[in-house]
């Protein structure tokens, strides 16, 4: 019989010691997603947004990459504004 049977998956995560960072990951794929569709509406290429932020191309896919959630609070400002929108950070 499965143990975790009638837990929630937020349960599961948490009994295995790795909610913070799957939650982590899934906000920062979204974000990067979010990023991606602005950057496709505003027609800008990735190394246009890189001259932008006068970072490298190399730097800019660190920023982008879904896994990376290290990204600092500075840093998310300054790609929300060069691709045209605003950062909103809320609790829930």
């Amino acid at each position: 019989m499965n143990k975790h049977t009638g837990s929630s998956l937020d349960d599961l995560l948490t009994e295995d010691g790795i909610f913070e960072e799957v939650t982590a990951k899934a906000h920062k794929r979204l974000l990067a997603m979010q990023l991606g569709e602005a950057m496709d509406r505003g027609k800008i290429t990735k190394q246009q947004l890189a001259v932008k932020l006068n970072t490298s191309r190399s730097q800019l896919d660190w920023l982008l990459d879904p896994d990376n959630t290290s990204i600092t609070l500075e840093s998310l400002e300054r790609l929300a504004l060069a691709v045209g929108s605003k950062l909103r950070i809320e609790l829930a």
